[in-house]
């Protein structure tokens, strides 16, 4: 059992508690929140509205505790990993968890083109066009900049979080017409997304689960895999074998209100770097999906060095 009682982000019996990560060399934080183990229905009834068929058959799981980032991770933030210019700044070396060489860890390329196409790159916006390597590339530089184990969020993570211990469509219920206050989406957004934060968040402190830029998950899309989980799986995730087609959350500001559901489920695709002048095409940057982007997850089960691997796109 994982437990640090003399951890400020643990309570007295081991709950995990709301912490602040600071990144060594910069005045920026990323805000996590604590996501409490748990039990919930994954997936749609066949009765819900909009409902597709990789929503189903809803089924049971059992989640282990771990935090995600309260808002989704922005430019600026992205920036420090695509810049690399903090590497080597020296940080507080207490309580890590993990010894990672921030110098071995391959850096992105710069962007040869606005990545934002237009919608800018200015603080608190969130960042988009990034491939799903790319994405968990950042968290594995986090993780040796903090001593501490980031990654992208499961599936079943991400919507655990996103329903915060609710059953309906939505996490404010099934009216779709009340979406506005909580999303940016193809009513309200102008075709483009918008700093973090502005909406309302989620019963669990979350901003923009729905809507703004949709997230990137750890997992494999397979519209089949529902079918394959029992009830009796703990923090399920299906394991990506290969670079295309991992599974998108939440919806963006282009979509509408049937694709910010909870339980709603994307592929990613090759067309998402169609313009991509590069061959092969870049394993970092999209060109035509700037919808996308993330947010993270720190797991306090740290793996070994083996399972490392799945995590970080390797």
């Amino acid at each position: 059992m994982f437990l640090i009682i003399s951890s400020p982000i643990f309570s007295q019996d081991g709950e995990l508690q709301d912490f602040t990560q600071t990144i060594g060399g910069t005045d920026m934080v990323i805000e996590m929140v604590a996501i409490p183990a748990g039990k919930f229905i994954m997936g749609s009834p066949e009765s819900e509205e909009n409902r597709k068929l990789d929503e189903g058959p809803a089924h049971l799981v059992q989640m282990n505790s771990f935090w995600i980032s309260k808002y989704e991770i922005t430019w600026d933030i992205y920036n420090l990993f695509v810049q690399r210019e903090i590497d080597n700044i020296d940080v507080n070396s207490t309580g890590k968890e993990l010894n990672l060489d921030v110098d071995a860890i391959s850096g992105a390329t710069i962007p040869y083109v606005d990545m934002s196409l237009g919608m800018g790159t200015s603080s608190g916006l969130p960042v988009g066009n990034v491939t799903q390597f790319a994405a968990s590339q950042f968290c594995k530089w986090l993780s040796a900049k903090t001593g501490h184990f980031y990654r992208l969020p499961t599936e079943a993570e991400w919507e655990y979080a996103a329903r915060a211990g609710t059953t309906t469509a939505y996490h404010f219920g099934n009216d779709s017409n009340k979406l506005d206050a909580y999303a940016w989406s193809y009513e309200n957004s102008d075709n483009t997304y918008h700093t973090v934060g502005k909406k309302e968040p989620n019963p669990w402190g979350l901003y923009d689960m729905y809507g703004n830029v949709a997230e990137w998950t750890l997992d494999q899309y397979d519209p089949e895999i529902y079918k394959s989980i029992k009830d009796t799986s703990v923090s399920p995730l299906n394991v990506s074998l290969k670079t295309n087609s991992h599974s998108i959350r939440g919806g963006s500001y282009r979509d509408e209100a049937e694709y910010h559901r909870s339980a709603s489920r994307l592929g990613s695709t090759e067309n998402w770097k169609m313009r991509d002048p590069q061959f092969p095409k870049s394993k970092w940057w999209n060109t035509d999906s700037p919808f996308v982007g993330f947010r993270i997850v720190r797991d306090p089960r740290v793996p070994n060095d083996t399972e490392l691997k799945k995590y970080w796109g390797e």
